[in-house]
């Protein structure tokens, strides 16, 4: 039995990372529940973690990826640009797993089955 080999993907910006599947899980997790606390608490990160990613998201992009409404327990919701983000993520992490999954079956097969790693 091979072990199964999840491909992530992470985008950097000159050499910074800026994009990868803790950011957009967070952004997937706050579409759902509309609160970057929840989010957050969903994820097990604090609200300053949330805010603090939720805002570098927010500076990346062309326009606001969330957009916050004022007020102690005002929410948040994702801007067309957040849903843009997501989606092209998950467009780009699919292809990737298909353009490389023989490969990744290929090396699955090479590593060392799990109750042998300590030999």
């Amino acid at each position: 039995m091979s072990a199964e080999i999840r491909l992530t993907l992470r985008m950097d910006v000159d050499g910074h990372p800026a994009l990868g599947h803790g950011k957009i899980r967070l952004l997937e997790q706050l579409a759902e529940s509309g609160s970057i606390s929840a989010a957050g608490r969903a994820m097990g990160m604090s609200y300053r973690r949330a805010w603090l990613l939720i805002d570098a998201l927010n500076s990346q992009f062309r326009t606001p990826v969330v957009e916050t409404r004022p007020g102690g327990g005002g929410g948040a919701r994702l801007t067309e640009m957040g849903k843009t983000v997501i989606r092209c993520y998950r467009q780009a992490e699919y292809d990737a797993r298909a353009g490389a999954r023989a490969p990744l079956d290929e090396l699955a097969t090479l590593l060392r089955p799990e109750n042998d790693a300590a030999s």
